[in-house]
């Protein structure tokens, strides 16, 4: 029986190529943590997670201390009962975002060694819904940049073939936010979708007033806007305006969006494989939504979810924002608007083995003797 004998744990941190601002925060480093897992009959495999500027040194050691010396002497394709079994053998910390980003590396290791071995790419591995997905772009659209920059922004995604920008709001006040979704929906015309993302930064009164003067801008949907925790704010937000309601870029365990879908708290659900755990719950999340007639429009990890996104019939847009191009040899592929699912085997990622080991700032190797 194959099984693993040896996991790599690398850390590298990436810089933004563009400045990237929202309503909280500004994206300073990618810390980006791999994981690559070697099995006896010589297959392997490598899955990775990432932060936004803290906590990569917590995932490493709870790879490195906790879940990776588990996967020593494992079968490799025992999807279910591996990440069961590390989400219990982390119940004190589940679920939470350091536990569930942990899990996403090993778990999307096992999905890259798996479909490898079987000949499959992740998108027919996964579902072969579809080859294709429409794709939009948020590298555009920050809330820092000025009206007339953020038109000269979309117009030039536009002209690129994006099919749609996401554009930052919360802005100090709402007249702010309007001004700029008026020009810009000036000047791109009604074809061309426009999505906002609020990046949690409303109380419930300022989410509904918001919500009721971006309406006229016939807007795709208003991402995110109050904290997760508030189902229930969501939920009346949802029933109050005709923009629908996106959720999930921090949301951590698939019970969590179940809590939002079962509440009809969003209209739009937005798992992230690295925050929701790993391709295993991701795939479980676009399924339940399936079920609701809702679409998944995944955030953030455009060369994994394009993937996914072809894997699942229910999932109508990819998020372009550029992450790995100085890791990998290969890019996301974009034609007339559609992002193309790459058709070899593996989880369609071509890792750039010198840049990444120039790059890294952490490598541990543990094995069998390692994890006695």
């Amino acid at each position: 029986m194959t099984i693993i004998d040896t996991v790599e744990i690398r850390q590298v941190d990436l810089q933004p190529k563009v400045k990237r601002t929202d309503a909280i925060q500004s994206f300073v480093v990618q810390e980006t943590v791999l994981v690559t897992i070697r099995c006896s009959d010589g297959s392997t495999g490598t899955g990775y997670t990432y932060t936004i500027g803290t906590g990569g040194s917590s995932i490493v050691a709870l790879l490195k201390d906790h879940l990776v010396p588990r996967l020593i002497g494992r079968h490799p394709a025992e999807y279910e009962a591996i990440w069961r079994d590390l989400y219990f053998h982390t119940h004190a910390t589940a679920v939470g975002a350091i536990t569930s980003l942990a899990l996403a590396a090993v778990d999307t290791a096992l999905w890259d060694r798996n479909t490898r071995a079987a000949g499959l790419s992740l998108a027919v591995a996964a579902g072969g819904a579809k080859q294709r997905i429409r794709t939009y772009t948020t590298e555009g659209g920050w809330l820092h940049l000025s009206a007339s920059e953020l038109v000269d922004q979309t117009l030039q995604a536009q002209s690129e073939g994006f099919l749609g920008a996401k554009l930052k709001v919360g802005r100090p006040h709402v007249s702010e936010d309007v001004q700029r979704l008026d020009a810009v929906r000036t000047a791109v015309g009604d074809g061309f979708e426009l999505m906002t993302d609020a990046n949690q930064g409303f109380t419930y009164s300022e989410a509904l007033r918001r919500a009721h003067a971006f309406e006229p801008f016939r807007l795709a949907w208003l991402e995110e806007p109050m904290p997760a925790e508030s189902v229930d704010a969501h939920r009346r937000l949802s029933l109050a305006t005709t923009v629908p309601v996106a959720i999930g870029e921090s949301l951590y365990h698939p019970g969590q969006f179940a809590e939002y879908m079962k509440a009809d708290a969003c209209a739009i659900v937005q798992a992230d494989v690295a925050r929701v755990g790993g391709i295993t719950p991701w795939l479980k999340v676009a399924h339940v939504a399936e079920a609701l007639n809702m679409d998944i429009c995944p955030h953030f990890l455009m060369e994994l979810h394009v993937s996914l996104c072809a894997a699942v019939p229910n999932a109508t847009w990819v998020e372009y924002i550029p992450q790995l191009d100085s890791l990998t040899h290969n890019r996301v592929r974009i034609e007339a608007g559609f992002a193309i699912a790459p058709q070899e085997p593996g989880i369609g990622i071509d890792w750039d083995w010198d840049a990444v080991n120039a790059a890294q700032r952490v490598h541990l190797s543990i094995d069998a003797k390692a994890s006695a």
